[in-house]
């Protein structure tokens, strides 16, 4: 059976315990100890380590397209606080500590998000594919992930995109985070930019790459668990020498797993899987 929130059964005590997480979720933060990314530059650093882009509209939500272009118009808010932001040596980056306030002038607008298992609409909804796309972007930088949460749920096909499977990032303000640390003696910063169709994350750095990471997946499983489909497949990383092409390290990051919530091509191999 699953899990009831409280939340779910009086829906007027969200606000209340929103307010609650929030304030707990930043004090942690100013009393952790750690040095956290905030300060920005107008100036890109010298050298472009990668550049991640995706395209921003997808069709195939099952909801009126006037939530794309609420989620579109929600990500420029947050891009505005990211786009500049310096990550120095010793430096932790937050997701929710860079863009807190983005709306504080102009209102989110609503967009989709995946609450307690169903696909719904919210104010500010639509921010994890920035998230996603910025894992995405850090993956291809020494820079070390310190909390990334997956999707536990696809509600509605992916549209096509550079990332590999399993590449994703789920934020939710209060709750999920995405923070990266900066263990290197080497300064990077981002820049998020925007053309009709795709947004674009770009990672400099003040130090050219010795080494380039090319992200790969293992085979893609899926397989049926108590009547509801899921997807598995490895994350792979290869740390290949610039110069020479010479591969350095490969090394399974994670494992992602997550329930499939539309109609897979038919030609799909599914396991069925004991209980």
């Amino acid at each position: 059976m699953s899990r009831v929130y409280l939340t779910e059964l009086f829906p007027w005590l969200l606000p209340i315990r929103k307010r609650q997480r929030l304030l707990c979720f930043y004090g942690k933060m100013r009393l952790d100890g750690r040095r956290y990314a905030r300060q920005r530059s107008a100036e890109p650093l010298r050298w472009c380590v990668y550049t991640a882009s995706c395209p921003m509209y997808n069709t195939a939500t099952g909801f009126d397209m006037v939530y794309q272009e609420n989620k579109v118009f929600n990500l420029k808010l947050a891009a505005a606080r990211l786009d500049g932001l310096l990550i120095r040596p010793g430096e932790t980056f937050s997701f929710w500590l860079s863009v807190h306030g983005a709306d504080r002038d102009t209102p989110y607008r609503e967009g989709l998000v995946e609450r307690y298992g169903q696909l719904l609409t919210e104010q500010g909804g639509g921010l994890c594919m920035l998230s996603n796309l910025l894992f995405w972007a850090f993956l291809h930088t020494p820079l070390t992930v310190t909390e990334r949460h997956g999707h536990t749920k696809k509600d509605f096909p992916e549209p096509p995109s550079e990332a590999v499977s399993g590449v994703d990032a789920t934020v939710s303000e209060g709750w999920l985070d995405l923070k990266v640390k900066n263990e290197t003696e080497e300064t990077y910063q981002l820049h998020i930019r925007f053309d009709r169709e795709n947004i674009y994350a770009d990672v400099f750095s003040d130090t050219a790459a010795v080494y380039v990471m090319e992200i790969v997946n293992g085979p893609v499983r899926y397989f049926r668990r108590k009547g509801s489909i899921y997807e598995q497949v490895d994350v792979v990383r290869f740390t290949v020498e610039a110069p020479s092409r010479r591969v350095i390290r490969r090394e399974t990051l994670y494992t992602n797993r997550c329930q499939i919530g539309y109609a897979l091509p038919e030609d799909t191999q599914i396991q069925e899987e004991e209980a």
